[in-house]
């Protein structure tokens, strides 16, 4: 059976999930969490995500996210991938680290997306790991850095979950209520029912019926033309890197015809490798064919090395605060 296809756009605002092989526990270990953090900072400094609220359970996680650069797809694809694959290095393990595909539910953005931070905010108090009195101390969500700001990273946007919960304003006194609302929330059963807690993590969307339905609407007219649409996309993709690597050549000093007339493993063009792959979706067989570096397996081995020899990471990491 086909899988369906992924809804991406420049205004998406999804719900994503996903749980461990076999409900195997990933973030037991504190360390397990801010590795998957640090993924999570480097693929928004990537794609431009901005999350809006997070949760780490013990085998598995939620995101609330919004994708301006309708990237929702090839995003999850290296966060997933990434995390898994230094988790596997670490622990000495092969094999898949998740159940499967990522679940992804499309939210209504001004309907569904205050409600859906409020519910992973207060997931640890509906699996009872914890009181709704401790949340604030809770280290697995977002609401740290609500109550927090000097821990939030560039990316993170709280807006969503304060306007809802009474057009609160991103203050001292407006956080401090807040986490009032949360406590209130998690005891008033009727409101959890009126927010719809209950279809959070299921079906395909998050939000009004009328939204549902434009959605419908706006796929029945795009039926037949999805390889249009998906050339077009990697049309703008490669657009953005384009223009990312001129910038960068600037910066540099550099012509554009030096890429052809240089070695492939030049200082410079391994810098500008690692900080395209930092900043952008770019995939290592584009970095190859356009900065003249050779197949997609030796950037990846020459940028990594590069990135070890120069930060002691992979490229140019930069830790979220937790």
């Amino acid at each position: 059976m086909a899988r369906p296809l992924r809804m991406e756009s420049e205004s998406g605002v999804y719900h994503v999930l996903n749980r461990g092989n076999y409900r195997t526990d990933l973030f037991r270990a504190d360390k397990t969490k801010e590795a998957f953090l640090q993924c999570l900072d480097e693929a928004c400094a990537k794609t431009g995500w901005r999350v809006h609220a997070w949760c780490l359970m013990s085998n598995h996680y939620h995101l609330a996210l919004s994708t301006p650069g309708a990237n929702l797809v090839e995003g999850m694809r290296w966060l997933q991938g990434t995390f898994s694959a230094r988790f596997n290095r670490f622990r000495g393990v092969h094999g898949h680290l998740f159940q499967g595909r990522y679940k992804s539910l499309i939210v209504d953005p001004d309907g569904g997306l205050g409600p859906l931070c409020h519910y992973i905010h207060l997931n640890p108090v509906r699996a009872r790991l914890c009181a709704v009195e401790e949340l604030a101390g809770w280290r697995r969500t977002s609401l740290r850095w609500i109550l927090e700001p000097k821990l939030r990273p560039a990316w993170f946007a709280p807006k969503p979950a304060l306007e809802h919960a009474g057009g609160l304003r991103d203050t001292p006194s407006g956080r401090k209520r807040y986490h009032a609302y949360l406590g209130w929330l998690a005891e008033d059963e009727p409101a959890r029912k009126a927010q719809r807690f209950e279809a959070m993590s299921r079906g395909w969307i998050i939000g009004t019926r009328e939204f549902a339905r434009e959605l419908i609407q706006e796929q029945l007219a795009m039926v037949g033309q999805g390889p249009r649409l998906a050339a077009e996309l990697q049309e703008a993709r490669e657009a953005l890197w384009r223009e990312a690597l001129r910038q960068g050549l600037r910066r540099a000093g550099r012509k554009e015809t030096a890429l052809a007339t240089t070695g492939k493993s030049e200082a410079w063009k391994l810098q500008l490798a690692a900080e395209l792959k930092a900043t952008t979706t770019v995939t290592n067989r584009w970095l190859g064919q356009n900065l003249h570096m050779g197949n997609l397996h030796e950037v990846s081995r020459k940028v990594a090395a590069w990135g070890r020899r120069h930060d002691g990471t992979e490229a140019q990491n930069t830790n979220p605060k937790a």
